[in-house]
């Protein structure tokens, strides 16, 4: 099968809705294109037990490995099947794939079920003797993440399997395919501040006790705080205001509480319990209640083998030589950098989650065939 299965394939996984969390027909969809190819396939469904409910939802999950050689290197290909909802206002049905000139429209063809199509789609001109292929799936990345990839992991743990080098195929790409990869991400943690205080007439403020005030002190005083900045690799760590709640009705009423929340998203120079710690210390010292929940501790691949593997293949089939960089949100490479060395690389993500996300076919076979160079090259 030649690069250009890479817009088939595609249009097969987009053609199933898979709005996280994700399960069954677009994982049908996957577990038939990869077993004609030699993979084992293992899927399973977590997140459905009674302690797990209000968590997200249960999703389904596939692990696929074609084992080479004994003794051979293992290379892991990880993504995900679900997608964000499509929203109102597409030009056209976004789990209909369709192509308009040089595009190919629909939810997930850049976010992230193109460059799994195309990781597929360079399977086929590999050789199966060359090492041990795994594509880490999940149908639970756009949601909580709470039991996709790491429950991916703890399945790969059981089995004793661990890759050699793993290659993440979110949309890092930017304004054309190949200028940037993906070697880190800064970590995030969200934080929810409540303070309790004393309902009363305005007009009496002595015989109350106003959160709002208090909340004002704490947000100032977080406010003030310069976390670092920066490193080598990483931007400054930053802080910021999401949220302020008082919901009062009456004009004249001095509220019983108040809330706030922020996020926070750091290098690795902090770690998600140190800056709870940090913020709680200013929180309490206020008389108010701090509730952080770390969604992903900051990672750092140093530019190295897999980097430059990656970067000498997009050089080759695009001219384009990439940038490193650890920009943008977070992804599920913040749990597999745990175990492996991780990079991200993929599409141009100019349309991911945006009313008509589109890729450039000519992206989708061009991005086929630097993953079949990168893979050939990992295990040759």
């Amino acid at each position: 099968m030649s690069n250009s299965s890479a817009l088939e394939l595609a249009k097969r996984l987009i053609a199933c809705p898979s709005i996280t969390p994700a399960t069954g027909r677009v994982f049908d969809e996957m577990e038939a294109m990869l077993e004609p190819l030699g993979f084992e396939v293992s899927r399973f469904i977590a997140g459905d037990r009674p302690e797990d409910e209000g968590l997200g939802g249960a999703v389904e999950n596939l692990f696929a490995i074609r084992k080479g050689p004994e003794g051979s290197r293992h290379f892991a290909f990880a993504g995900h099947l679900d997608v964000v909802p499509p929203g109102e206002g597409w030009g056209t049905d976004p789990f209909v794939p369709e192509v308009k000139g040089d595009l190919l429209h629909g939810r997930g063809a850049v976010d992230m079920k193109g460059s799994i199509a195309s990781f597929v789609s360079a399977l086929h001109n590999l050789p199966s003797h060359l090492g041990t292929i795994s594509l880490i799936i999940t149908g639970d990345e756009e949601g909580p993440a709470r039991f996709g990839t790491v429950a991916l992991m703890d399945l790969m743990a059981e089995r004793g399997i661990t890759p050699d080098l793993c290659l993440v195929g979110e949309p890092t790409s930017v304004n054309r395919l190949g200028d940037m990869m993906k070697i880190g991400r800064r970590g995030s943690v969200n934080m929810w501040i409540t303070v309790n205080g004393t309902q009363g007439h305005v007009a009496y403020p002595h015989l109350a006790d106003n959160p709002i005030t208090k909340l004002g002190k704490i947000l100032n005083e977080i406010d003030a705080v310069q976390l670092d900045e920066g490193t080598d690799w990483f931007q400054p760590s930053n802080i910021e205001f999401t949220d302020i709640h008082v919901g009062n009705p009456a004009h004249n009423v001095i509220p019983a509480k108040a809330e706030g929340r922020l996020s926070i998203r750091f290098n690795d120079q902090h770690s998600g319990d140190s800056l709870s710690m940090l913020v709680r210390e200013i929180v309490e010292r206020h008389g108010g209640e701090l509730n952080p929940i770390i969604s992903g501790e900051p990672f750092l691949t140093p530019p190295g083998e897999l980097s430059g593997l990656i970067g000498d293949a997009i050089t080759e089939v695009t001219g384009v030589e990439p940038e490193l960089s650890t920009t943008g949100g977070t992804s599920d490479a913040r749990f597999l950098s745990k175990i492996v060395p991780v990079v991200e690389f993929g599409l141009c993500n100019a349309t991911m989650h945006k009313l008509d996300e589109a890729v450039a076919v000519d992206d989708l076979d061009q991005l086929s065939k630097i993953y079949a160079l990168v893979v050939e090259r990992a295990l040759g």
